[in-house]
């Protein structure tokens, strides 16, 4: 039987539980208004907490967001081990009163990470800012873009120097900042607020998970993979920070962190940016048409293949089944935040990047 405190407590938690579940239930529902989400939120709210935050944890040379995630494993593991044991002793109030914490722990987590950061799925779409919205194109276009970004990338590869893939990763972090600040001056929709790159403390998981970077919406950091392939580094970069400009999308993401990239004198960023181009590209063009892909590849220069080759070999070294649980749980978030394609909003970066192209050269 409840005590009259314990009653009173629990009723409490209820309360809260319900409130709680009404503000996310609103937040969800600002999701059909990009517009209000846009000006209100993305223009107003959002610089403010990147102008508080940033700057504080830059501060730090290792990821406060990283021992964030730990501590919350480690939260969940007591938590476990102790519903386990109430349930044992059949001390059922004690496991309501856990549980009712926990639900109310995720729901306070869950609008923390949409006021800080993840308001900014349900905003305008980089296409519509940038007016990049004609993502209609040919076949023979695509090809055509296609071989243009292969020849930029054998251009960028064959400039080179073994200095170049010898660059520590404070140096490829401090140019990635320099070239997304250079983007964030040149245009009012690359803002950008005291951006900073950071290694992961948990880039041995990431290995494993097949994850190159990712970014933290609890402390607005951007980290990275700081073991693959240097040529892969710089433009991942680029496109955690993106994140922090406030491109939620995947593909736009990976579109601002290619616009930085050529945008940068630096000869290591800039072919790192048109080798993922060229990823990126190739895929789509294999699944427009096979023969065109089949034809294009000898065009690429045997340096760039073999960049290619060593990034291959590099993660399926790692890969194993930890992957393909970690890709299907991040497939139903991005589903569950704004991008229906899940992970194949990677791949939408083409769409953005031949409108842009069009501009430029149709």
């Amino acid at each position: 039987m409840l005590d009259k405190s314990s009653k009173r407590l629990l009723i409490v938690k209820a309360i809260t539980i319900a409130t709680l579940a009404f503000f996310i239930f609103f937040l969800m529902i600002l999701a059909d208004y990009p517009k209000l989400v846009e000006r209100y939120y993305s223009e107003s709210v959002y610089p403010v907490i990147c102008h508080l935050l940033h700057p504080v944890l830059n501060i730090f040379p290792f990821s406060v967001g990283d021992l964030l995630y730990l501590f919350v494993i480690g939260y969940l593991i007591y938590a476990l081990l102790r519903l386990i044991k109430l349930a044992f002793k059949k001390e059922f109030i004690g496991v309501i009163f856990l549980i009712a914490g926990i639900i109310i722990r995720v729901q306070v987590a869950v609008l923390i990470f949409y006021l800080f950061w993840g308001m900014n799925y349900f905003r305008v779409s980089a296409g519509e800012r940038l007016n990049l919205r004609d993502t209609n194109y040919t076949t023979t276009s695509l090809k055509a873009v296609t071989a243009m970004l292969i020849d930029s990338a054998n251009s960028c590869r064959a400039r080179l120097t073994p200095a170049d893939l010898a660059q520590n990763n404070s140096a490829i972090y401090q140019t990635a900042i320099q070239a997304v600040s250079k983007l964030s001056a040149d245009s009012v929709n690359f803002r950008t607020y005291h951006p900073g790159v950071k290694p992961s403390l948990l880039t041995l998981l990431l290995n494993y998970i097949g994850t190159s970077g990712y970014f933290n919406p609890f402390t607005g950091e951007a980290q990275i993979n700081y073991q693959m392939p240097v040529f892969n580094r710089p433009v991942i970069a680029c496109h955690e920070m993106s994140h922090q400009m406030g491109y939620g999308a995947e593909d736009e993401a990976d579109f601002a962190g290619f616009l930085a990239g050529i945008g940068s004198h630096d000869r290591l960023l800039r072919y790192s940016a048109y080798h993922l181009a060229v990823d990126e590209f190739m895929h789509a063009l294999y699944y427009r048409d096979s023969l065109a892909n089949k034809a294009l590849k000898p065009r690429v220069s045997a340096a760039v293949h073999h960049d290619f080759v060593m990034e291959r070999a590099y993660w399926l070294y790692y890969q194993n089944k930890a992957e393909i649980l970690s890709s299907i749980f991040y497939d139903k978030f991005l589903k569950a935040n704004n991008q229906p394609q899940g992970l194949g909003t990677y791949n939408r970066m083409v769409l953005l990047v031949m409108a842009m192209y069009r501009k430029q050269v149709y």
